[in-house]
């Protein structure tokens, strides 16, 4: 099945691309409702892709969809809703793109430690290559204005897991997004290098 074919004929977009990286959009579920979110805006258009999920589909059904994963520079997890959310159905899938060679990247709050109250680095580190973990705010209020988290301590939970993550996944990066409202840029990178992670800066509105 060629990419064109996987992406349409699902009534459900179960996995996307931009540029050379196939995306996988596991759920619309998530524990923040970010301000610039086009879900919380009340459209599911990421790029040129409707990605609202109507069921929870298969680790199978998401092998099958991403194909060959070598012919991508990346696999990454990061679609309508926080993909660790369904972190079983996410571990399998990356297993199955690593024993066939592909690399694994998560896009994510950073909030899994706390959704599922233990530390999941150790599950993930078997089958994870990098984490980009969102860091939108240099403090909890400014935190808290952007993405509305709906778990108490969220903003301290991002940064306990940014501070186990490279004892885990060496290649972890901080994202934060330079436009929003009070954000300090600079503030948000210093606390990324203080945990020993790398730090991207992202530009408001622009995906992927």
């Amino acid at each position: 099945m060629n990419n064109k074919e996987t992406l349409d004929t699902a009534s459900d977009m179960l996995v996307y691309d931009i540029r050379n990286s196939r995306y996988v959009n596991l759920t619309n579920s998530c524990t923040l409702k970010c301000a610039f979110c086009p879900k919380t805006k009340g459209s599911p258009q990421v790029h040129e892709y409707n990605l609202g999920i109507e069921e929870h589909h298969q680790a199978n059904d998401y092998i099958d969809a991403i194909g060959d994963p070598t012919k991508f520079d990346e696999i990454v997890f990061c679609g309508f809703g926080e993909p660790t959310m369904r972190l079983k159905v996410l571990l399998l899938i990356a297993r199955a793109v690593k024993e066939k060679g592909g690399k694994v990247r998560i896009n994510t709050d950073g909030l899994a430690n706390l959704v599922h109250k233990r530390n999941v680095l150790p599950e993930m580190a078997k089958y994870i290559d990098a984490l980009s973990v969102s860091l939108n705010g240099q403090n909890e209020e400014i935190y808290n204005k952007h993405c509305v988290p709906g778990l108490k301590a969220s903003f301290q939970g991002v940064l306990d897991f940014l501070t186990l993550a490279p004892d885990y996944i060496a290649d972890t990066t901080a994202t934060a997004i330079d436009g929003l409202e009070g954000l300090d840029i600079k503030a948000c990178e210093q606390l990324a290098l203080d945990r020993g992670v790398k730090f991207r800066r992202r530009v408001l509105d622009v995906v992927g």
